[in-house]
């Protein structure tokens, strides 16, 4: 699966990378144009690519979003994404370390309502760059012990797909649920941010 990759900071770049070990291709790209890629690609290797953010929409069988959350609404024409996953990895802040009040909606809600054609799933944003660039390949990781990534979403089948993605990577995928209440839990002020859970962990706090 080719997986578009929207924003290159840390945590964008830290994707990327172990999405290519795992043998996934990827195509990058960021608001300041493909031509500042080329080192990032050079280093990926022919498994990567850079494109302009419509342009890796088109290209790419599923998105993730990896910009300031404020950057997400009219960064790409709805009619790119349409029918197509986009993970919505992005974090909505107000302030430096302050969740940002959004009226009790969820971050992932608005980005729903931003991109109506597309099938929004929560997933890769509760995880800090470092520990996503070497916990999915740890030496001596067994099931239940694998660091899990969470998913929300209202379409189980692209859940599926980026649980699939999530399983590639080393990491174990678990639902937290639909899109709204699933998601909050994700979101910054939410009790699953930033807060690395083991796979058992995880399902016993999701059973709790």
């Amino acid at each position: 699966m080719r997986t578009g990759i929207i924003g290159t900071g840390r945590i964008g770049s830290t994707l990327a990378r172990i999405l290519v070990a795992a043998g996934h291709q990827v195509v990058l790209a960021n608001a300041r144009g493909p031509q500042t890629l080329g080192p990032l690609v050079a280093e990926l290797g022919r498994a990567a690519s850079a494109a302009h953010p419509a342009e890796a929409a088109d290209r790419a069988e599923l998105l993730v979003l990896m910009v300031p959350f404020e950057r997400v609404r009219g960064l790409l024409p709805p009619y790119a994404v349409q029918d197509k996953v986009l993970v919505d990895a992005t974090n909505a802040f107000g302030g430096p370390g302050t969740p940002a009040d959004l009226g009790g909606r969820g971050s992932s809600d608005l980005v729903a309502e931003w991109y109506p054609d597309a099938q929004i799933v929560k997933s890769l944003n509760t995880m800090h760059f470092e520990t996503l660039a070497v916990a999915g390949t740890a030496a001596g990781t067994t099931p239940g012990e694998r660091l899990a990534h969470f998913t929300a979403g209202d379409d189980g089948k692209s859940k599926e797909i980026v649980a699939g993605i999530i399983t590639d990577l080393g990491f174990a995928p678990v639902d937290t649920g639909p899109l709204h209440s699933g998601g909050i839990l994700q979101q910054p002020g939410g009790p699953l941010f930033n807060r690395p859970l083991t796979e058992a962990q995880a399902l016993a706090w999701i059973s709790h």
